[in-house]
């Protein structure tokens, strides 16, 4: 009967026989004449007491459950189906615009000001990496989006002077001859910002397409775990001539 209103099966029938009884009834009577498990009987009992449908009440220490009276479950479940007709009625639908463009920009200085700006509206996490010397000009945000409780992560190829708790430092090997200039920006793990130096001009990208943000997020700390490693075994590395041969081929 109340599946017909949404309710499962096992709650229609347990429904049907406390109804149908004169009198309250005990968990077993109920399984009985319900053919509902004796292992499912009290978690549906719950669920239809949680939704105003019966009365349960303790004598001579057994739990007696009963229905509510039919008019008043009919009463109950109409003002439901109103209420719930209202709030479709106002409900407004909209769908939220996915923007997975990839967009290309040219011009370091350009490029500069677009990292700022997407830095700027960073509320809960940005990891940035790149040179020491292009790091500075926006050092000053990053320490103040750390003070403001964001978490911030840096990874400079070169020293760098700051307060930032999580700083990452490669030094760049002199032997090390296709390291080329780049800086990665990550803002909240849902934008970035990307640019390198290609023919002695910077050029970059900015998008918030889903897959490109996980990939260069993990391009980062690829970086990250990199640059602890080696720091942390340098001489061991360096004497092994497969693995240092590996790491002088790197770009970034």
């Amino acid at each position: 009967m109340l599946q017909k209103f949404g309710f499962t099966q096992y709650e229609s029938q347990v429904f049907e026989v406390l109804t149908a009884s004169t009198s309250p009834l005990d968990a077993t009577t109920i399984v009985k004449y319900s053919q509902v498990p004796k292992s499912k009987v009290y978690e549906v009992l719950n669920r239809l007491a949680d939704k105003g449908l019966i009365l349960s009440s303790f004598t001579d220490r057994k739990k007696l459950y009963t229905a509510l009276p039919l008019e008043t479950i009919i009463e109950k479940l109409t003002d439901e189906f109103q209420t719930n007709v209202e709030e479709l009625k106002s409900k407004k639908y909209s769908l939220t615009p996915v923007d997975d463009r990839v967009w290309t920009i040219k011009n370091n200085k350009a490029i500069s000001s677009l990292t700022k700006q997407t830095l700027s509206k960073a509320s809960r996490s940005i990891y940035f990496s790149g040179w020491s010397d292009d790091l500075l000009t926006i050092l000053p945000v990053l320490e103040e989006k750390q003070e403001n409780g964001l978490e911030v992560e840096v990874m400079s190829i070169g020293e760098i002077d700051t307060i930032l708790e999580n700083t990452h430092t490669l030094l760049p090997d002199e032997r090390h001859e296709a390291l080329e200039r780049y800086q990665l920006m990550i803002a909240d793990e849902k934008e970035l910002v990307f640019a390198g130096v290609e023919h002695g001009e910077w050029q970059g990208i900015q998008t918030l397409s889903s897959p490109l943000v996980k990939f260069f997020t993990e391009f980062f700390f690829h970086d990250v775990a990199l640059a602890e490693i080696t720091h942390k075994y340098e001489d061991t590395l360096m004497k092994d001539e497969k693995i240092k041969n590996i790491l002088m081929k790197l770009r970034y």
